[in-house]
């Protein structure tokens, strides 16, 4: 029984080795901007990382967040895992509260939202800045499967996020930003953690999506809001 048992764990770690052949693109760098539909400060950051979605070696996503939903407008958009995935960033980055807008690149740095020389800033330098990526590929089976690499002290992770690609809007009917239209591109409306990784070979199963429209995006990142390692958009 011991020794099936390892030939099976053989079997599978050689499969795993063999799923990263060919060279990975270069890993865009990710510009997460936490935002909020009852924030007034919120409208141009909107509007600042929308217009990045068609810039080339950049993937920008926007989480809006519900602790605001208070003020008297109830952010459509918004998810508690979005606020949750903010507070793991303002833990790692040694801030005192978690704030919009937000903007954290490549989970390694993060300026306000309504500095756009800052956030330009950061995202140059991150694009500068060394790499060495985990081989990552979307299977025929649906499965995401990450290969060996350098993994981060304690450990990282592997998160799944669904956005929508297309252009939206929405008017705002009460609150701070009564009377404003909020533009979105790559909204994000769901984000799943897949599991831990360790820097070994392995695979995870992915969840299936209820929305045909959105697009996905699999992150390597270290663990509890750590740096953003490896990308891979199928």
């Amino acid at each position: 029984m011991r020794k099936a048992m390892f030939s099976m764990i053989a079997a599978a770690a050689a499969a795993l080795s063999s799923v990263a052949l060919a060279a990975p693109a270069k890993t865009p760098v990710v510009v997460e901007l936490f935002t909020a539909q009852g924030c007034a400060p919120c409208v141009k950051a909107n509007e600042l990382v929308a217009g990045m979605a068609d810039r080339a070696g950049v993937l920008p996503l926007t989480f809006s967040v519900d602790y605001w939903d208070y003020l008297g407008w109830a952010d459509t958009y918004a998810k508690p895992a979005f606020a949750e995935r903010q507070r793991a960033y303002v833990s790692r980055l040694q801030l005192r509260d978690p704030y919009t807008p937000q903007v954290v690149i490549d989970g390694r740095a993060q300026a306000s939202g309504a500095k756009p020389q800052d956030v330009d800033k950061l995202i140059r330098e991150a694009a500068e800045a060394g790499r060495n990526p985990p081989d990552m590929l979307m299977r025929e089976d649906g499965k995401v499967a990450v290969g060996s690499g350098p993994a981060p002290r304690g450990g990282g992770e592997v998160w799944l996020v669904r956005y929508d690609p297309k252009p939206t809007e929405v008017q705002v009917r009460r609150g701070d930003n009564r009377g404003e239209t909020i533009v979105y591109r790559n909204a994000v409306r769901d984000v799943v953690r897949l599991g831990a990784w360790n820097g070994r070979p392995r695979i995870y199963s992915v969840p299936a999506g209820e929305d045909a429209g959105l697009e996905s995006v699999v992150l390597v990142q270290a663990a509890k809001g750590g740096r953003v390692i490896g990308v891979l958009r199928p």
